[in-house]
């Protein structure tokens, strides 16, 4: 089979029925032609909690976050007793501290925190003596060496000597002002390149012939729009559709870009529009479980703190610090709080789920005689309607939480702490000190399906992923490579 490099486009905050409404009024005609010319389906599963670097984790890596160890944007890091933050905004990131949250995202997510008992396709790929690249993405880690330089006036905002660092990546490597594929590119953002940045990396590569066998983009700029628009705010879309039709025209047409190329297009979580009313949507951990003592995240953690808290907008990680807080007392409070639809927590490897909007309990654990729909085992006992699950012939389906049972047991057991996991019902955020809400707009984060399901699409081959899931495109992808044999340059 002819060699066809693999481009795959993640387009931060992608949804199915913005797309659809922007397709159908021919305001995103690039996008309209890859999904009338290859496959295209609306509902793929993200991970969760459905924020980037989890989402990322587990794209690149084929493993939900108990096995890549990636909790979330936001979490708590128990043998080092301290907060990370990756970049939930700019007054949270400020308390935490501006060094150690840039060192944490740049530095420490890559090199500490992803796990490294999992590999990512870069480092699959490599083993293989196949190239890949990363244009964009803050999950990058490969198997090439690269020397990192902040720009001179970030410098002192990081604990790198001299603003310097070494970090394993692919032999493509584009991240903003911090590593760039074209010599005298020029990014408006220091972290990471916006939409055009990343587009004319990705249109250098085609032009100059250096296309390796798989190539990871990322367009961010919608995803900060959405948060103040809506969910179905399309001028995002319009905006990403108007650079990729300047890709496609690389080639001498268009029909030509999907016989040169694979083409796989991907949202990585979608939007749940918020409420008007802050009192209403916004669910104060600290008022909620007001009785306890809660850790600053602006200074050292103390003795006499008792929780911890790291919110990742509409779920969020409670976490004890002190052993004499006995879990089921906080269960009960969180309980009265009947905007939480989701409270869940571990005992010796299972998993307890209530609400605070329903009674009962669900217990399950994986390895059991209930086979889902996607083949996984499981063992449960008590409410299966908590997490919407039924029963479909034989197997166990899902409703309004996604490939639930997986995706709730990945990011309780991401980590060794004591925590618990809480979910907000549709239209409501958590907040915690100074972490940022979105009124009148559109947050994510949470385990509900507006957030977990993204559109797929496909485009230059008939090959498709066995389930449609983010978790399931490693072996995808790395599958088209073989079936493509595309070792690239």
């Amino acid at each position: 089979m002819e060699k066809k490099p693999i481009i795959l486009l993640n387009i931060d905050s992608l949804m199915a029925h913005p797309l659809e409404l922007a397709v159908q009024t021919g305001r995103a005609p690039a996008l309209q032609f890859l999904m009338e010319n290859g496959l295209y389906d609306p509902a793929m599963v993200s991970s969760f909690p459905t924020m980037s670097v989890t989402i990322d984790s587990s794209l690149l890596t084929g493993t939900y976050a108990d096995q890549h160890h990636i909790p979330g944007l936001s979490w708590f890091d128990m043998e080092k007793n301290q907060f990370v933050n990756y970049g939930t905004g700019f007054r949270e990131t400020f308390r935490l501290g501006m060094r150690r949250s840039i060192h944490q995202m740049l530095y420490a997510l890559n090199n500490e925190h992803l796990s490294h008992h999992v590999s990512t396709i870069y480092e699959e790929l490599a083993k293989e003596g196949i190239s890949s690249g990363s244009i964009n993405s803050f999950v990058y880690r490969g198997n090439v060496p690269h020397r990192l330089k902040t720009p001179r006036f970030l410098s002192a905002f990081t604990y790198f000597k001299n603003g310097e660092w070494s970090t394993q990546a692919t032999s493509l490597f584009s991240l903003g002002t911090f590593s760039k594929i074209r010599p005298t590119a020029f990014t408006p953002q220091i972290a990471a390149g916006n939409l055009k940045y990343t587009a004319r990396e990705l249109r250098y590569l085609i032009r100059k012939n250096k296309l390796p066998a798989f190539t990871f983009c990322i367009f961010q700029d919608m995803d900060a729009r959405l948060h103040f628009k809506g969910p179905m705010d399309i001028k995002g879309i319009v905006k990403v559709d108007r650079q990729i039709q300047k890709i496609l025209n690389m080639y001498s047409d268009w029909n030509e870009a999907i016989k040169q190329s694979i083409w796989i297009v991907i949202g990585d979580n979608g939007h749940s529009a918020t409420g008007i009313k802050y009192k209403d949507v916004v669910i104060d951990l600290q008022k909620v479980l007001t009785k306890y003592r809660i850790a600053k995240i602006q200074r050292s953690i103390q003795k006499k703190d008792q929780l911890a808290f790291c919110v990742n907008q509409r779920m969020a990680y409670i976490y004890k610090l002190d052993d004499k807080v006995q879990t089921h007392a906080i269960i009960k409070q969180l309980k009265h709080d009947h905007r939480i639809d989701v409270i869940a927590w571990k005992e010796k490897g299972s998993v307890y789920v209530e609400s605070g909007m329903n009674k009962g309990r669900l217990t399950f654990h994986p390895n059991g005689e209930d086979q889902d729909v996607y083949g996984q085992f499981w063992s449960l006992e008590g409410r299966l309607d908590l997490l919407d699950i039924s029963w479909q012939g034989n197997k166990l389906q899902y409703g309004d939480f996604p490939d639930a049972l997986a995706r709730l047991y990945g990011a309780l057991f991401s980590q060794q702490a004591n925590c618990i996991v809480v979910n907000a019902k549709p239209g409501c955020e958590f907040k915690a000190q100074s972490t940022p809400f979105h009124l009148s707009g559109a947050a994510h984060g949470s385990l509900h399906k507006q957030e977990s399901l993204v559109p797929l699409i496909i485009a230059g081959t008939k090959m498709k992923p066995r389930f449609s899931r983010i978790v399931d495109m490693k072996s995808f992808i790395i599958a088209l490579v073989e079936q493509y044999k595309g070792k690239g340059k």
